[in-house]
């Protein structure tokens, strides 16, 4: 499988850690968008929210449970955006599912 975030899950690629557990990692974003852009992936390759099942989806409460956490120590006590894209017209540009969180400024909507 040739799936980037797998790599950095499995550690073939380097990556700026802000958390990391036996389900899920968290890192820093190459592109930010915002001063505050990090993703939480799930460490099981799942190509996108359409492969959810009752077999996997408990990870993505993983994620959820971790994310304010993350958050907070971060500094972003005035809230933040998460932000999941599924498919091709969703915008998804990786095939594994992965939530950007977003903040550290006042962020429109529509985002743009």
């Amino acid at each position: 499988m040739d799936c980037i975030f797998c790599k950095i899950a499995n550690k073939e690629i380097p990556s700026q850690i802000v958390y990391e557990d036996d389900k899920v990692i968290a890192f820093k974003d190459l592109d930010p968008q915002a001063p505050v852009h990090f993703l939480v992936i799930p460490k099981e390759h799942i190509k996108s929210a359409d492969e959810l099942n009752a077999e996997n989806c408990a990870v993505i409460g993983r994620i959820f449970e971790v994310i304010p956490q993350i958050a907070k120590e971060l500094g972003l006590e005035n809230g933040y955006r998460i932000v999941n894209n599924c498919g091709e017209d969703g915008g998804q540009t990786v095939g594994h599912i992965h939530f950007h969180v977003l903040g550290g400024r006042l962020l429109a909507w529509p985002p743009g």
